[in-house]
């Protein structure tokens, strides 16, 4: 196989899962569904853990249950100051830099989130393009519509270009179409079970190959190899 382009997830991918953002983030959409739903939060928390496996993200649960204002959802999620959770990484912009491929970021976030952790990671234009929640249609990883459109930005299809996330279920959805991901980090979460809805349309008998990695900086060992 040769790589020719590269779709990168952003949270908990680009920067670690043990970060203050990723904590952030978990803890205001708790909120947010508490608020939905008109329990507590700890209650909210245990809703979520047992609906999400049948969803794509949580905003597509909610949706589900009569959420109506996603705007309203992504602005308390991902409030302007949301960036100052997140430390610089003074490191990882030479690591992007020294990848050849084309890149472009996947994220089932809205664009202005994406937008605000790339210039606080100092690595916003080392990207051509951002594929959010959004551009999905609010149908994110891992349904087969977010992959195709990440592969449109970049110009490549499934023999050329890898897809990389820190999420099982999201590599799961790219090596249903028959490419190959790379998962990140310790934290996969479970598999997306193929009975899913999700993969309705999705011919997921062609399954690809998965490569797990510590973490973005073990990547350029990896490209390597193919």
């Amino acid at each position: 196989m040769k790589v020719e382009h590269i779709i990168f997830d952003l949270d908990n991918t680009l920067y670690s899962s043990t970060s203050a953002m990723d904590a952030g983030i978990t803890r205001r959409m708790m909120e947010a569904v508490a608020d939905f739903f008109g329990v507590d939060v700890e209650t909210a928390a245990k809703m979520r853990r047992e609906n999400l496996p049948k969803f794509s993200t949580t905003l597509e649960w909610l949706r589900s249950e009569g959420l109506s204002d996603t705007e309203k959802y992504f602005a308390k999620v991902h409030p302007e100051n949301e960036a100052d959770e997140l430390s610089p990484d003074e490191n990882l912009r030479g690591l992007i830099s020294s990848i050849s491929q084309s890149r472009v970021i996947l994220t089932n976030s809205p664009r202005e989130h994406a937008e605000r952790v790339l210039k606080k990671l100092n690595v916003a234009d080392l990207f051509s393009d951002i594929v959010d929640i959004r551009a999905c249609g609010l149908q994110g990883k891992p349904y087969e519509g977010a992959y195709r459109a990440a592969l449109e930005k970049c110009g490549g299809d499934v023999s050329n270009t890898i897809f990389v996330d820190d999420l099982l279920k999201y590599t799961d959805g790219f090596l249903a179409l028959g490419g190959t991901a790379v998962l990140i980090g310790n934290q996969n979460g479970r598999p997306l079970n193929r009975e899913n809805p999700i993969f309705a349309n999705v011919p997921h008998e062609k399954n690809g190959k998965l490569f797990k990695i510590n973490s973005i900086y073990f990547l350029p060992d990896l490209l390597n190899k193919f």
